[in-house]
């Protein structure tokens, strides 16, 4: 079964834990702590050097997921933390355990995820011998965490979990690592964990700075073309009510980051829909038009800017975010603000918001938008990638969590799936990571367990991590896979197919499994569609049956994903927009 996610953990005790101190090997803290975090899950793979803490976990009350690769724990845990907002918990053990992590590290890194791991290390006595499973993981680690830490005194330990916590889930998120020699594990020492985290050296900011929102307020209220771009920092902040609120006051046009899908309903007449490379063509143009960009919780990244020069070339900028390090540091800001984007928009919204005439640019923007839709060639005969998504979508009502792989099906997934609500959309943006899709659709259906997860990935991405299918069936995860099968790297192969003169070098897969066969062998029921009714009446069987299902979908493999920025374009130079 689902791991349950409510707290009912033991208390006869660990309630009393913490409050004075006790004697406790390294292990134990480490549980206790946990229990302290009301930690609600664990993701983690054994061996030699974190033996210890895995023996102080044996009946401790907290579920443990054992995964069939490292990779599927940390991804696992990044999609618990993207629908939950808590930390997702990662344990592995020293060496290949966590040299394996090391890519979801990244990921969770770039996408700004709470994230707490827990790495074995070999004894100090040998650290710095070559010895077995020996690996440097702080140094391997440093650039890719936002805090890591070798426990060097058991004694030590209990406030360094207490502090990995606190910094992994304030100011930005993202992941923290704690590596923990096998000798401290096994040592005995004081644990209390009532005192106070003091880190003086990290004092995110949280509160805006008043002037600041002030110039806000009458950039905006000057403003004849404004436009608000939301990015993921709005849902890690929790202020998808205040956006909602602020665009109900302006009256402005609102574009989502493709990590920001979801901060406010697809649905609304007010939404441009995603921007940038493979985003809507009135969100781009909004942005290369607009007078006034407001930017809450994006980082301009590449593949959203385009070309820099032409990036909203005509706007003031303002640009909110939690992370001073991002402002400024792509696009040229007008209007900087330092901040949590939920105290921003609070702040923001009692200030005079009373707009000017911005009539004639929302109907402009608005008629852009109903002049060139998304849209795709119809086929009667074999089922297209973009139909395939409308289908989970209404087959669902749009009431699911979608999570994805990376590549064609990804960009799809995004345009033609509106989200209405936050934290429904899960997906690896920064890194683009091949593989997260199915064991990041593990750890959000942990999360959510009362909403359906829906893992739509591509037959390339799904092959990385497919092992993860086992964990479906040992806790009878009730994931959907939608597995979009063109026999290709699909995205890979598009480019190949615009840029290299269709040299499809090692893009193409002639030989696939039988992925039907394949999930039957893990004991998960499996279906082939290869038209649109199929399509409709496998994804209907899908959501019919209680526990997790494979639909193996037969796409064309020469699709491409359209609208485009070409690389070194700007964001209005889109290729593949309706004719």
């Amino acid at each position: 079964m689902v791991p349950s996610t409510q707290s009912s953990l033991p208390v006869d005790d660990a309630a009393g834990r913490g409050t004075a101190a006790e004697i406790l090997t390294g292990a134990q803290m480490l549980v206790e702590a946990l229990r302290a975090e009301q930690v609600e899950v664990i993701f983690g793979y054994p061996g030699g050097a974190i033996l210890p803490v895995y023996d102080a976990l044996y009946q401790c009350g907290i579920p443990h997921i054992l995964t069939r690769h490292e990779q599927g724990a940390i991804h696992a845990a990044e999609g618990y933390a993207r629908v939950t907002g808590r930390p997702g918990v990662v344990i592995a053990t020293s060496g290949p355990g966590a040299t394996n992590l090391v890519t979801g590290i990244t990921d969770a890194m770039m996408d700004s995820l709470p994230l707490v791991i827990f790495t074995g290390q070999v004894a100090t006595s040998v650290i710095g011998t070559d010895a077995f499973q020996e690996a440097s993981v702080l140094g391997i680690t440093m650039p890719i965490t936002k805090h890591s830490y070798q426990v060097q005194d058991v004694n030590q330990l209990p406030a360094v979990i207490k502090e990995a916590f606190h910094i992994a889930s304030t100011g930005r998120p993202g992941p923290v690592l704690i590596d923990l020699p096998k000798d401290i594990a096994n040592a005995s020492g004081k644990f209390d964990y009532a005192a106070p985290v003091r880190i003086p050296g990290y004092q995110p900011t949280v509160v805006p700075n008043a002037l600041q929102i002030r110039k806000v307020a009458a950039a905006l209220r000057a403003a004849k073309r404004p436009l608000i771009l939301a990015g993921a920092g709005v849902l890690h902040a929790r202020a998808s009510d205040w956006l909602h609120q602020l665009i109900d006051t302006i009256q402005a046009p609102i574009t989502n980051t493709l990590l920001g899908l979801g901060s406010f309903p697809g649905d609304h007449p007010l939404f441009l829909g995603m921007a940038g490379m493979h985003g809507t063509y009135a969100a781009n143009m909004a942005i290369y038009e607009c007078d006034l960009l407001l930017n809450i919780g994006a980082r301009f990244d590449d593949r959203l800017t385009g070309n820099l020069q032409h990036f909203a070339r005509h706007a003031t900028v303002i640009h909110i975010d939690i992370d001073p390090a991002e402002i400024g540091k792509n696009v040229p800001t007008d209007i900087p603000v330092v901040g949590d984007a939920g105290e921003a928009l609070r702040m923001l919204l009692n200030e005079d918001l009373t707009m000017g005439s911005i009539q004639d640019w929302v109907d402009h923007v608005q008629e852009m938008a109903r002049s060139n839709p998304f849209w795709y060639a119809p086929d009667d005969e074999r089922l297209k990638p973009q139909r395939l998504v409308e289908i989970v979508h209404e087959q669902c009502g749009g009431d699911a969590i979608v999570v994805t792989d990376v590549g064609q099906h990804q960009m799809w997934a995004a345009q033609y799936f509106p989200f209405r609500q936050p934290n429904r959309w899960v997906t690896s943006g920064g890194l683009g990571t091949m593989g997260f899709g199915l064991p990041a659709a593990i750890g959000a259906q942990i999360g959510r367990r009362d909403v359906p997860v829906f893992a739509i990935v591509g037959d390339g991405g799904f092959q990385m991590t497919m092992q993860e299918l086992a964990v479906l069936v040992d806790y009878q995860i009730p994931v959907k896979v939608v597995l979009v099968n063109n026999r290709s790297l699909g995205m890979v192969r598009q480019w190949q197919e615009l840029f290299y003169e269709r040299r499809y070098s090692e893009s193409l897969i002639p030989v696939q499994p039988d992925f039907v066969k394949l999930s039957e062998a893990f004991g998960i029921p499996a279906y082939v569609a290869k038209n649109e009714a199929e399509a409709n009446a496998m994804i209907r069987r899908a959501l019919e049956t209680p526990g997790p299902v494979l639909v193996d979908c037969h796409v064309p493999s020469r699709e491409n994903v359209y609208p485009m920025v070409p690389p070194g374009a700007g964001i209005h130079e889109m290729v593949g927009v309706k004719p």
